[in-house]
């Protein structure tokens, strides 16, 4: 009996240790994402900027001044010459705003476009968080606030713009991907007909369609899913715009005819192209140049040689099995290509922060495996110590290029440097100041050109190949 008794106090023991070890480590958890939470406060009010939710403002305004029986894109904003420039689908969205107060509305748009993040930062951290055993809740509450740090997202927030609200459209159908790789899976027991379907990924391509329907910048992933052969995916995003731009036009035939017949070639709308917060190839040429506008058939030129670039790489890394990274060249070559891309629009720069870091990590783990001869599947004859340690550095360098990234959209070096003709030529600051100016453009190239790929990290193939796998992640 006392052996019995002095038995069962060592078990206890030990589980009360354990759980004392596991209180230890969600409170340092606990402590690091206040810490996280902390430094992105003081991010956003050291290299932030006074926002007072302008684009809000105009989108709130133009939906009043519409509710009460005006031409819609007739708005124009008080002490501005900006008015409403998204297609009418948008607008029937945004309607119901014209109900709710200004403030009212932006605190809605507030708390829906920090949902969509978190949203996205779940869907994209999910696989990660798994492999390195770490709790989701625990990398997503540490990820968010660091991501608001961000320009693109501080200024989409402080702004009351959309942007997160696109990126969480167009990154569902990545997920529904990602389930409809798994098809041919056994069917799980609860797995009932709506259910069914909605993991079955069957709907991919709804995202898209609607993104392109509320802006059309999107519209180059329909592009993407054609050209990697995607057929059901590109045709379901092509019907979903189809449909919901019939369907707007016969509710708003004159709202419809004035927008894609006048508004949508009316570019002063939006700005001119030399503003620094354009941080598009557009806006670098026309930057570069000294000039208001670009100089068009040099940026239609360089904006084909990017866009064969950026989707080529992206088909290059679907193929390997990184459907994540061939998203986000899709997402930045469609940042470059625009003629307007405000840092508010950049939010690609977030997955390609995710891919850089993860890459890192992986090269780091993969330290201790003998280096093979690429093609061969024979290891070199670089001797264990080089086999141990070259891996590290090559996951060092990527780690250094993602903590370097996320410095540089943090702090935003382009805002001490705007300037804008012809008041003040863009060389006011000489060479250096130009270069700073432009450099978030300059970086989006860079990444387009050299972002690496995981291969088989983000597998959504259509086919036997990687059922074995989904069947694995089933288990």
């Amino acid at each position: 009996m006392p052996a019995t008794v002095s038995g069962r106090r060592a078990r206890l023991s030990g589980i009360r240790r354990r759980l004392l070890a596991a209180d230890r480590r969600t409170l340092v958890r606990l402590g690091l994402v206040a810490l996280a939470t902390y430094l992105a406060w003081l991010a956003v009010g050291a290299f932030g900027r006074q926002y007072t939710f302008f684009d809000m403002k105009i989108y709130h305004g133009a939906m009043v001044w519409w509710a009460n029986g005006n031409p819609l894109y007739d708005f124009v904003a008080p002490q501005t010459t900006l008015g409403f420039t998204y297609p009418p689908f948008a607008a029937l969205l945004m309607l119901p705003m014209a109900t709710l107060s200004m403030p009212v509305a932006a605190l809605v748009n507030l708390l829906a476009s920090l949902t969509a993040l978190t949203a996205v930062m779940i869907a994209l951290l999910h696989p990660i968080a798994a492999r390195l055993g770490q709790p989701l809740w625990f990398v997503v509450a540490l990820a968010v606030p660091l991501a608001v740090a961000l320009e693109p997202v501080r200024e989409t927030l402080g702004y009351g713009q959309v942007n997160l609200l696109l990126f969480a459209l167009v990154l569902a159908d990545l997920v529904a991907l990602r389930w409809r790789s798994r098809r041919g899976l056994p069917a799980r027991p609860d797995d009932g007909g709506l259910r069914r379907f909605f993991f079955s990924g069957a709907w991919a391509g709804i995202g898209i369609g609607l993104a392109t329907s509320i802006k059309l910048t999107p519209a180059l992933f329909i592009l993407y899913l054609m050209l990697t052969r995607q057929w059901r995916a590109a045709w379901t995003a092509v019907g979903t715009a189809l449909t919901v731009g019939c369907g707007v036009f016969a509710v708003m035939p004159a709202e419809s005819t004035a927008y894609f017949g006048t508004v949508i070639w009316q570019t002063e709308r939006v700005g001119a192209a030399d503003m620094t917060p354009n941080q598009s190839l557009a806006g670098l040429l026309a930057r570069l140049y000294d000039m208001i506008e670009t100089p068009t058939l040099l940026w239609f030129v360089f904006a084909v040689l990017v866009l064969v670039l950026g989707l080529d790489r992206a088909r290059a890394a679907r193929a390997d099995g990184d459907e994540l990274t061939a998203f986000t060249l899709v997402g930045l070559t469609g940042n470059i290509i625009s003629p307007i891309s405000w840092t508010h629009h950049l939010v690609w720069v977030i997955p390609a922060l995710i891919v850089l870091a993860d890459t890192g990590v992986r090269r780091w783990d993969a330290r201790g495996l003998p280096l093979r001869v690429p093609g061969s599947g024979v290891a070199a004859l670089t001797g264990p110590r080089i086999g141990r340690w070259w891996p590290t550095m090559i996951g060092l360098r990527h780690l250094f290029c993602a903590g370097g990234l996320y410095l540089l959209f943090v702090i935003s070096p382009i805002w001490p440097y705007e300037h804008q003709l012809p008041e003040v030529s863009h060389y006011q600051d000489g060479l250096f100041g130009a270069v700073l100016e432009n450099s978030l453009v300059l970086t989006l190239i860079v990444l387009v050109t050299t972002l690496p790929w995981r291969p088989g990290a983000e597998p959504a193939f259509y086919g036997e190949r990687s059922t074995a796998a989904a069947l694995l992640a089933r288990r």
